[in-house]
C-alpha cells in the first residue's frame, strides 16, 4: 500500500469515530524514521482509545501492519505505529499542552476526498451570494 493510500485510510478511519482537528504532516525531508505524521482529538479518553482502535482496525483490514500502539491504557494520547505514518491521538488538553503541531509542523498535508461525487456534490451546493444573482440579472437586460 503507497503513503497516500493509507494516510486516506488514517484519516477515514479517524472520521468513522468523529475524531476531530485532523491534520497531516509531511515529514519526509525530515530526519525521522517516518513520513507522515497525523494528529487528531478525541473529546474523551474513551473516544481517543476508540479512534486507536479503528485505525488498527482499518490498516489490519486493508492488508497493512500495525508496528504498535502505545498509551492505550490512559487514553489521554496514544500512538499508533504504522512505520512511515505515526499516528497521534490525543486529549484536546494533552494536545495543546504538548503542542506537537509545532513540532512536527511545516508542511501540512492537503487531503482529498476519495469519492469525486463527494466534492462534485458540495461544489453544486454552494449558494451564489443574492447581490451576484441579482447584477447578472441587470446584465442581462
Amino acid at each position: 500500500m503507497d503513503i497516500r493510500a493509507k494516510q486516506r485510510l488514517v484519516v477515514e478511519a479517524l472520521e468513522d469515530v468523529k475524531g476531530y482537528d485532523i491534520v497531516v504532516f509531511n515529514t519526509a525531508k525530515l530526519p525521522t524514521m517516518f513520513e507522515r505524521v497525523v494528529i487528531a482529538s478525541g473529546t474523551s479518553n474513551t473516544q481517543v482509545k476508540a479512534l486507536a482502535d479503528r485505525v488498527r482496525e482499518k490498516v489490519n483490514e486493508a492488508g497493512g501492519r500495525v508496528y504498535g500502539v502505545e498509551g492505550e491504557k490512559g487514553g489521554e494520547w496514544v500512538l499508533v505505529d504504522l512505520g512511515e505514518i505515526v499516528v497521534h491521538l490525543m486529549h484536546p488538553t494533552v494536545r495543546s499542552f504538548y503542542n506537537l503541531e509545532e513540532v512536527w509542523g511545516g508542511k501540512e498535508v492537503k487531503i482529498r476526498a476519495a469519492d469525486p461525487a463527494v466534492t462534485t456534490l458540495k461544489k453544486k451546493a454552494k449558494k451564489k451570494p443574492a447581490r451576484a444573482k441579482a447584477a447578472r440579472r441587470r446584465r442581462r437586460r
